[in-house]
């Protein structure tokens, strides 16, 4: 309890916290609901897997980090050997979910929005942070959602995240492996060699030409690594900071644009699973490259007008 009780922590990360203590218990729920069903193929696996998911989530701080990493071990095991399945679903049917929609209707996307409105609230208006924000607007998206049907108690929205994360499988973690891979690159100095490569390339103090190659590698790196965020840290040590920043660029433009310049390559790689093989398998597409497919032509231009866009706003 030193965590919560220490003046010097603030309070958003105190928030962020209770977020992540909340999610853990959501995902030892997960667990032990499908270590008891019965119709679920690889019960054992299934329960040793998001239990120990959730155990690291919620009370990871307050476990030795050699125990944490003892837990991780298992935890890969039975996603390793395939035996983490999808038991029992309590999915609406169509006829509930057409039911539903002429209730409700369009507004269906408030509850939606909410969630970025608040995160945007959070970031711009108070020092706790966007992720804190997202947090609140579940919570607001809930009392909304109750507020649209009575039929909306907590155990739908238990029972549903339960749904979600049977669905998604061991690939809901993919994100946060990520993030702790590029933070592990930029710690093994990935940054330096690749600002090394990159100084033979790029004209002494050409911003534009840096502009250019920071954008496309942040792109090209999102893809090997499935998420911006992983890739920002060891593109700008690499690349940002010393053929751009170090010029006199705007680090705000610089840092925001080149940001979405790597979900660019987001949107072209398997790698990004959450985003691009997820939704195929829960729509049943029969084409595993379908979104990706979709996305390519899209990603290319919405490139181009961002590296204009940082050349122009530097």
């Amino acid at each position: 309890m030193g965590f919560f009780t220490d003046p010097e922590i603030l309070i958003g990360a105190k928030l962020l916290e209770v977020l992540y203590m909340i999610i853990g218990l959501v995902t030892i729920y997960t667990g032990v609901k499908n270590g008891m069903d019965e119709k679920n193929p690889s019960r054992t696996g299934t329960a040793i897997f998001w239990c120990s998911l959730g155990i690291v989530l919620a009370f990871g701080r307050l476990i030795p980090p050699i125990i944490n990493g003892i837990i991780i071990i298992i935890m890969t095991i039975p996603s390793i050997l395939n035996k983490v399945k999808v038991g029992k679903q309590n999915a609406p049917t169509q006829e509930e979910m057409e039911k539903s929609y002429d209730k409700i209707g369009m507004k269906i996307f408030i509850p939606a929005l909410a969630i970025g409105v608040f995160a945007i609230i959070f970031a711009l208006f108070t020092d706790m942070g966007a992720l804190v924000g997202v947090g609140a607007g579940v919570f607001a998206s809930i009392v909304i959602l109750m507020i649209f049907s009575p039929n909306n108690k907590p155990g739908v929205f238990l029972r549903d995240s339960e749904r979600l994360l049977s669905t998604v499988g061991p690939l809901s973690m993919l994100p946060m492996l990520l993030a702790s891979l590029g933070a592990i690159f930029t710690a093994a100095g990935v940054g330096e060699v690749i600002a090394s490569l990159v100084g033979n390339i790029i004209p002494q103090g050409n911003v534009n030409i840096g502009i250019i190659v920071y954008a496309l590698g942040m792109m090209l790196f999102s893809m090997i690594m499935g998420n911006a965020f992983a890739a920002i840290t060891v593109m700008t040590v690499g690349i940002g900071a010393p053929f751009v920043l170090a010029y006199g660029a705007n680090p705000v433009v610089i840092g925001m644009v080149g940001l979405t310049a790597g979900y660019c390559g987001t949107l072209c790689t398997p790698m990004a699973a959450n985003f691009n093989i997820v939704p195929v398998a829960m729509l049943e597409m029969k084409d595993r490259m379908g979104v990706i497919k979709n996305q390519i032509v899209p990603a290319g231009i919405i490139m181009i007008f961002q590296i204009v866009y940082m050349i122009l706003l530097k």
